[in-house]
């Protein structure tokens, strides 16, 4: 028996099948453009794969706010037609079986925390450091969704008076700000340029890049202290980055000298899975929802 796990996304959709503890099989198609298309391209997808394979369940990663009660997809995405709809009735229907669906940055938490950087924690925080800000919170093992779906969001934190999280700690901010300040129009430098011409002596980069580090510090540092997680990960491809871990920890120094009635510093660590997050979280949410299913 095993499971057959989807990963859409904006521009394209993987899938492969989770059998004997792996990940197999796996494919990708271009995202489709309408609903109607998306479903029997995923149709297919599943009676292709079940020539072959037994498929005990459907195990999705999808963007927007999965209420897993109401059993729709709020919140917006690039892909529209995933919302304010009984998804989860008419995916039941199309495959003949059981669906289980959650957020994508959830998913990614949940790989971590079953299989990945964070095996054998109960409480984690994922922060996903993009375009802008955002990720997941996992508490005894768990998604926390919260309230209004929201849990997770962390780029809506204000850091200063005016900027939140995703304006000053990510790459993409930093390099805009460059932009501006040389007088190049935006989008002709990127992140890892500016760390470059930082590292040559550049003084703007050096400068925007000590912005970045200093907001991420900042940022990691009050969730440790809101959430208390055991460990916090860091995704997005920034994350990648060699030397990002000790340039935090450098400035989780700087703090701790002006808030000395903090006693550690955040643990991080960067994420173990890569293309295939997504679909292992996938798979380990249908796995914690088998009583509900």
């Amino acid at each position: 028996m095993g499971l057959l796990a989807f990963d859409i996304g904006g521009t394209s959709v993987k899938c492969g099948i989770w059998e004997n503890n792996q990940l197999i099989e796996k494919k990708s198609f271009p995202s489709p453009e309408t609903w109607e298309e998306m479903k029997a391209k995923l149709k297919q997808t599943k009676d292709t794969y079940a020539e072959q394979y037994q498929i005990e369940g459907i195990a999705i990663s999808s963007p927007g706010a999965v209420n897993q009660e109401e059993r729709v997809i709020k919140g917006a995405s690039a892909l529209p037609y995933l919302h304010f709809f009984p998804i989860y009735d008419e995916l039941e229907a199309l495959f003949g079986g059981k669906v289980a669906i959650e957020n994508d940055a959830n998913c990614a938490a949940l790989a971590e925390v079953w299989k990945g950087a964070a095996k054998g924690k109960k409480n984690v925080l994922m922060v996903v450091v993009g375009t802008g800000i955002g990720g997941s919170v996992i508490i005894d093992g768990e998604v926390q969704h919260g309230a209004h779906l929201f849990g997770g969001e962390f780029g809506f934190m204000l850091l200063n008076e005016t900027k939140t999280f995703s304006n000053l700690g990510t790459a993409v901010a930093m390099a805009k700000r460059y932009a501006k300040r040389k007088g190049l129009p935006e989008g002709d430098i990127s992140g890892k340029e500016v760390f470059q011409l930082a590292e040559a002596g550049d003084r703007i980069a050096f400068e925007e890049a000590e912005v970045f580090y200093r907001s991420l510090a900042q940022g990691l540092y009050n969730l440790q202290y809101s959430y208390d997680p055991e460990l916090i990960l860091l995704g997005g491809g920034v994350s990648n980055k060699s030397d990002l871990i000790d340039h935090l920890q450098e400035k989780f120094k700087e703090i701790l000298e002006v808030v000395m009635i903090a006693p550690f510093a955040p643990e991080i660590k960067p994420c173990f899975f890569k293309n295939d997050a997504n679909l292992i979280g996938a798979v380990y949410n249908y796995i914690q929802k088998q009583e509900i299913l």
